[in-house]
């Protein structure tokens, strides 16, 4: 009867050697990647406008716009306090009131978008139809959707249609009337 290998590679001595010397490489090498690429990204995020928070830092960069939500025909509310959390942390996109008005604040311009509005407020984006849904800026619609630039003073309309919408009740099919 021959011996039973368990794993490739280990009967022989000379070769278990080898192949555990290459499992420790390729440990070693996997290990310092990934730290490397985590310490390397979180550098990258302490400097990122749409990660960080602003209450410690000197934001001369501030504009105001103002948004109108519409879900499925319906207008919904905007919120007060988006972009502080719990634990004080306020964020570079935010709103006071409930009044639709959005605020952007950094260090310096920033190209800041709605969508990135909608991200730290966590909108369901992923509930939305994208094919149904658009973006207006002062009443002219824009084709960049989600990526519409946020710029000063301006009024932004956002038309969503969730996908569990039924568009089938929003038709009359009576008769038209003659």
């Amino acid at each position: 009867m021959g011996t039973v290998m368990f794993w490739p590679g280990m009967g022989d001595p000379t070769k278990r050697r080898k192949t555990l010397k290459f499992l420790l490489i390729t440990a070693a090498i996997g290990i310092s990647v990934g730290v490397v690429s985590s310490t390397l990204l979180g550098e990258l995020a302490r400097n990122d406008p749409l990660k960080v928070c602003i209450n410690d830092r000197v934001t001369s960069y501030n504009i105001s716009a103002t948004l109108e939500l519409y879900v499925d025909g319906v207008q919904a509310d905007i919120p007060a306090n988006i972009g502080f959390s719990e634990d004080g942390c306020q964020r570079t996109l935010y709103t006071l009131t409930s009044d639709g008005a959005i605020h952007a604040s950094w260090e310096e311009e920033y190209p800041f978008e709605l969508g990135h509005f909608l991200w730290v407020w966590e909108f369901p984006l992923r509930d939305m139809d994208q094919s149904k849904s658009r973006i207006l800026v002062n009443g002219a619609e824009t084709g960049d959707f989600i990526n519409t630039p946020l710029i000063d003073g301006r009024t932004y309309t956002a038309e969503f249609t969730s996908k569990a919408y039924d568009t089938a009740k929003d038709h009359d099919f009576l008769p038209p009337d003659q």
